[in-house]
């Protein structure tokens, strides 16, 4: 089954909404600008729509990015480029602000895109709790081969002993 929103006509690739998926101040965002071209409406109307519905995007919903973060988004994300000369600050927008967007612009495009935002969402939480999983697991097998390696230098160490002549010590004379 294809995650690509295909009524009304158009067709979103999941890579597209996946890319758009960025980590700002340690949450899960997707920026006005890439949610208003996958809502179909201009990121003006996308912001006038939040401005009226001010109340619908409490803390945890949506934020401002401060310069830094915009700079830093410029710096390392080339399709943001343009945002180096925009006035205004871009929004960022969590799952929820994304879901409560698509309720606000009140489009059937926004409504069914929504659905694969929310997918797309999901499966970077996904995959976040796998990277986790795999991290704990490189850390255990870590401790345990840290284990085995002070074992096998003890190992080492006594056959190292082992095969070393032992100390003789002089022997007094022999005979007469």
């Amino acid at each position: 089954m294809s995650d690509r929103p295909t009524r009304g006509g158009y067709l979103i690739p999941t890579e597209r909404i996946d890319s758009a998926i960025l980590e700002i101040r340690g949450q899960k965002v997707m920026l006005d600008r890439d949610l208003a071209g996958l809502y179909g409406v201009s990121t003006k109307v996308l912001n006038q729509a939040v401005k009226r519905n001010r109340d619908r995007f409490p803390e945890g919903f949506m934020f401002r990015l401060t310069p830094e973060e915009r700079d830093g988004l410029v710096t390392d994300c080339d399709r943001l480029a343009r945002l180096k000369h925009s006035s205004s600050m871009p929004r960022a927008f969590t799952e929820h602000g994304a879901v409560m967007l698509a309720a606000v612009l009140n489009s059937r495009r926004a409504v069914d895109v929504s659905v694969f935002v929310v997918r797309a969402f999901v499966r970077m939480r996904r995959m976040l709790g796998d990277h986790r999983k795999l991290a704990l697991k490189v850390a255990e097998l870590e401790t345990t081969v840290a284990g085995h390696g002070k074992n096998i230098a003890a190992i080492v160490a006594a056959i190292r002993q082992l095969v070393q002549p032992p100390d003789r010590k002089p022997r007094g004379k022999l005979g007469f």
